[in-house]
């Protein structure tokens, strides 16, 4: 975009600012971008005479509902120097703003100076806009990422940080140092103002598996996940019938898929499920399975965590199941992937819209015991919206993968049980937006969980910033509510 609309000299220019900012991926650690290293490459562009910045991204912000793409978490770039709940990061927010000030208090000379660039030294060098009337602004830059460096500027040494550009806007006093951070670094602190660990404060709705019978939709081979569903929901069952002749009694059910998510039932029985990631765009299934002497019903519920998003021929690309078969060896096995399959799209509780309360009145339950090896369950409870104007989050730790609503608004997907290489989930607080929330009535949370879930350890939370050595203070300062 850029090469079409300023030309090649700009592209390459911008490309230096924006360097590709990682999204948050499932099962991914985050890419945390230094203050120093953006007001870097910022302050490299305004000095290779660019004059417009684009950052990607200067605010944080929500997937809410089935926005975010292929395996990217809801929390789109939490580390922005504003972030998802529009809080100051610092220290990024404010070295950042005190970069700009400093180009702008000689703006001026930037755009009216002619540029000049010289060497300071094998990896150091100066950029110098100078007025017919005398004004001047250097740009000191050591590009040595290890060492500081001493350079000689208009009779004058300068010290110059390592990887680090000096802002001296009259070519003699240094205003800024990108290397140089003044600001305290903050962090976020999380206030219990709800749990919902009662029982009784929640009831729960069992979604139905369905089988080859009741199903309308058929086909003879295995249906591409994208275009069946028509992004009407991220579930795709694929079922099917068959009569069972292997010799042994407890086969290997091998599923291959290059959707996301494979969740496995036999008889309405489930059996487990398996997943993908980011990088890799395929995943194989192979579970032991009981199976009857007469007729069998396989049901295997396909799901996508988001569409693609960039590349080549999008339209080609295939996702769900491709290959299915029952095994007892390599020899011996029932490939039912050109079976007659039936196909349900979505959810029996997307279809019913239980996660709106006034759809939902008569289709649930108490919640009784919740036990791990729940599958496929909607959960709904009540809270009161948190008094202030402090932003609000759900921490759902406790919970497996789903997607999470407030009041029929669908605050995104979640996936706690997929752990990142330290062994923690991707994210597990959830930004509720306050503009979802009801003033003075009670708020509806609604929860479906595939499994794994316990909806009794969930907890309502506002947000607070504090400076790194002031936390401590500000927990006990902190007016709790009584």
């Amino acid at each position: 975009m850029w090469r079409n609309i300023f030309g090649p000299k700009f592209a390459q220019q911008a490309q230096n600012v924006d360097r590709r900012l990682d999204f948050f991926v499932y099962g991914g650690l985050p890419y945390i971008r230094s203050a120093q290293d953006i007001a870097f490459h910022v302050a490299l562009f305004i000095a290779r005479n660019g004059s417009y910045v684009n950052y990607y991204m200067y605010h944080g912000g929500t997937n809410f509902g089935r926005t975010a793409s292929a395996y990217v978490i809801t929390a789109y770039y939490d580390q922005a120097p504003l972030d998802e709940y529009g809080l100051f990061r610092q220290p990024k927010w404010g070295h950042l703003r005190e970069l700009h000030a400093a180009i702008k208090s000689c703006s001026s000379t930037l755009l009216q100076g002619v540029q000049s660039n010289f060497s300071l030294g094998n990896l150091q060098q100066g950029y110098v806009f100078e007025e017919e009337n005398g004004e001047c602004v250097a740009f000191l830059i050591n590009n040595d990422g290890v060492n500081s460096a001493s350079v000689q500027f208009r009779n004058t040494t300068y010290e110059l940080l390592p990887k680090s550009i000096s802002i001296l806007p009259n070519c003699q006093d240094v205003k800024f140092n990108t290397a140089n951070v003044n600001t305290t670094n903050n962090t976020r602190i999380y206030f219990s103002r709800q749990n919902f660990s009662s029982i009784e404060d929640w009831e729960k709705f069992e979604d139905v598996i369905p089988n080859f019978d009741e199903t309308s939709l058929r086909s003879n081979s295995l249906l591409e996940h994208m275009n069946t569903t028509k992004d009407k929901s991220d579930y795709l069952w694929y079922t099917t019938r068959f009569g069972y002749n292997l010799s042994c009694s407890e086969p290997t059910l091998v599923v291959e898929s290059r959707a996301h998510v494979a969740h496995a039932f036999v008889n309405n029985t489930y059996i487990g499920g398996a997943h993908g990631n980011h990088d890799v765009k395929s995943f194989k299934l192979e579970l032991p399975v009981t199976v009857n002497e007469g007729t069998n019903n396989l049901s295997i519920l396909s799901v996508m965590v988001g569409l693609p998003d960039s590349g080549a021929y999008l339209e080609k690309r295939f996702a769900g199941l491709t290959n299915v078969e029952l095994q007892c060896s390599e020899q011996e096995s029932l490939s039912l992937t050109n079976s007659t399959w039936g196909y349900q799209v979505g959810l029996l509780g997307e279809e019913l819209e239980v996660y709106k309360e006034q759809n939902s009145s008569d289709t649930w339950n108490p919640l009784g015991n919740v036990t791990a090896n729940e599958t496929l369950v909607w959960y709904k409870s009540k809270f009161e919206t948190p008094e202030g104007d402090e932003p609000v989050a759900l921490d759902l730790s406790s919970m497996g993968k789903g997607e999470v609503w407030v009041n029929g608004e669908s605050i995104g997907r979640y996936w706690i049980l997929f752990h990142d290489s330290k062994g923690n989930p991707s994210q597990s607080m959830y930004h509720v937006p306050r503009s979802f929330l009801k003033d003075k009535s009670e708020n509806v949370l609604v929860l479906v969980d595939e499994g794994g879930g316990n909806p009794l350890a969930i907890t309502l939370n506002t947000v607070v910033l504090a400076n790194l050595n002031e936390t401590e203070s500000k927990l006990l300062s902190f007016p709790f509510p009584s």
